[in-house]
């Protein structure tokens, strides 16, 4: 069972979010990463292990500092656990970056019509086609980010709770979920997104069913727009 962590604000994310996965440890995992946006770009960590080899990890590269960054512990379900299959995982221009817990029921046709797209993957995971899918709706119909996302789960079966990241708007995480835990802990200036409420019990609200929501850090605001995800 993955977990996810997530915080856009004014403190250091790090050590936020390696807090916050290790309260996660509990759901079960087989391989962790991170990434953290520095103000000019996003920089990822990721491994096969435990979250203190990707501590380790971080630290080798150089990525911990930013006051945006999103992590992840993964249980391997499509593809084997190893680094490249590790999660986050960023689209084929590099601009999207997402982590997710929850299966793609429809990866496998959703892959097939990216690849006569033109897409290509590095993953065998259903998490690498899903940020893609978003990637393409975003680019081809010049839309933003939480609208791209609305339409890319329409096209999804399965269940999903995720959190994505665009590069070209570096103060939003946009996050959705149907069928998988997902919290959401508001501060002052601040939020916190995770698989569960134990990273930021003090700070929770929890999602209703079927939403997608933006978070903006310059705005200091939540906007939720109603989705029509596709249940299985």
């Amino acid at each position: 069972m993955c977990g996810i962590v997530g915080y856009i604000g004014k403190r250091e994310a790090y050590p936020i979010v390696i807090d916050g996965l290790k309260r996660l440890e509990y759901r079960g995992y087989d391989s962790a990463g991170v990434a953290v946006y520095d103000g000019q770009k996003l920089n990822l960590s990721k491994t096969k292990g435990k979250v203190t080899d990707l501590e380790q990890r971080a630290k080798s590269d150089n990525n911990t500092f930013g006051n945006i960054a999103i992590g992840h512990t993964r249980w391997a379900t499509h593809g084997v656990p190893n680094d490249i299959n590790s999660h986050p995982h960023v689209s084929n221009s590099g601009e999207l970056t997402i982590i997710h817990n929850g299966i793609i029921e429809n990866y496998e046709p959703l892959k097939q019509v990216l690849i006569e797209r033109g897409y290509n993957f590095k993953s065998d995971t259903d998490t690498e086609v899903l940020i893609n899918l978003i990637e393409y709706v975003q680019k081809s119909e010049n839309i933003k980010l939480g609208k791209a996302v609305q339409i890319a789960l329409n096209q999804v079966i399965g269940a999903y709770a995720i959190a994505v990241f665009d590069n070209k708007k570096p103060n939003e995480i946009v996050v959705a979920k149907l069928g998988s835990p997902l919290a959401i802990g508001v501060g002052v200036d601040e939020y916190f997104i995770a698989s569960d409420a134990s990273p930021f019990i003090e700070f929770t609200v929890e999602f209703k069913s079927e939403i997608v929501a933006s978070l903006i850090n310059s705005k200091t605001r939540i906007a939720f727009f109603r989705g029509t995800p596709r249940a299985k």
